[in-house]
């Protein structure tokens, strides 16, 4: 009787969802994180700016019967809390504001999943430091805890690797867009056909490659600074932060299994910098994610550093029982 992608909970797993509600909530509040409740509609300009241009195609859109506007059902609540820390906490240098409500997307991220979650995040704004990175990725870590979430693998990663790669090369943007496919795809042969065909340099090719390939454990760090040495200081200032955060939660009591993939573009057309996500075993794709996104607010007037993560507790919920 429902859309597809649309679900409803009914007790005890409501029950139990308002209880984990409550939980996540408090955890924030004594963090010292600000909840917002945002609207489930907003004028499309506003939903779809910076951060968001890549949630378009998630948006559902109508028109206000008294403004004659183009309206948006907000498909992520992140653009709206960068809307509110810019507009209502500008005069604040550092902000973090949490927040908690059902989105909509007009499609789902894969076949079966659910259009509607109940997105949970936390967004830290002002602070272009490491250590908001790691405090964003210990309450997503927190967060999963809370949730009866265990046996969590922490995906690491850093768009500034790649950017540093592909800024030798000088590609077209319909090159450079191939690019980006193949290696979300870590597609080594199609690459390898690719990159002759473009007759590009033996040197650069292995570069390519490389980044393809330096994926695993930590000792990737190690051999990334030495078979990436070629890309420059962009590359090796992004591996250095990458190993900071890595020995950061390394050094917390019971840290998770830490997992870098130097190949990891998750949201690579607005995030600026550490990417992560978590994952357990037999689930095929993340459970939370998120990452630095620096010069979010720009359109609402307040240019922050940004950093931040999201996730469904419907799923945090249906992973803990």
């Amino acid at each position: 009787m429902l859309p597809e992608g649309m679900a409803e909970t009914l007790a005890p797993s409501s029950w139990a969802l308002e209880d984990l509600r409550r939980k996540l909530l408090d955890h924030y509040r004594v963090a010292g994180y600000a909840l917002i409740l945002t609207p489930l509609v907003e004028h499309l300009d506003s939903l779809l700016t910076g951060s968001a241009e890549d949630l378009e195609q998630q948006t559902f859109k109508l028109i206000d019967p008294e403004s004659g506007r183009l309206l948006g059902l907000r498909a992520d609540m992140t653009p709206q809390a960068a809307r509110v820390a810019a507009r209502h906490y500008a005069h604040q240098d550092i902000v973090k504001l949490c927040y908690l409500g059902t989105v909509l997307r007009a499609t789902a991220p894969e076949p079966g999943q659910s259009r509607s979650p109940r997105q949970v995040g936390c967004e830290i704004f002002g602070e272009p430091g490491l250590g908001a990175d790691i405090e964003a990725i210990n309450l997503m870590l927190q967060s999963l805890a809370l949730a009866g979430v265990s046996s969590v693998a922490l995906d690491l990663g850093h768009v500034g690797v790649y950017r540093g790669v592909v800024q030798h090369l000088a590609l077209s943007a319909a090159d450079e867009g191939e690019l980006f496919r193949m290696v979300q795809r870590k597609s080594g042969p199609d690459m390898r056909q690719w990159m002759s065909a473009l007759g590009l340099e033996a040197s650069v090719r292995q570069l390519l490659i490389d980044l393809l390939d330096l994926n695993g454990g930590l000792d990737v760090l190690d051999a990334a600074a030495s078979r990436l040495a070629a890309a420059g200081d962009t590359v090796q200032q992004a591996l250095a932060q990458l190993r900071a955060v890595c020995e950061a939660i390394q050094a917390q009591p019971s840290p998770p299994d830490i997992h870098v993939d130097l190949a990891e573009l998750r949201g690579y057309r607005y995030k600026t910098g550490l990417v992560f996500a978590a994952f357990v075993a037999d689930h095929g794709r993340e459970i939370a994610r998120g990452g630095r996104y620096d010069g979010v607010g720009a359109a609402f007037g307040e240019h922050r550093p940004a950093t931040g993560f999201s996730a469904d507790i419907n799923e945090l919920l249906r992973l803990g029982l």
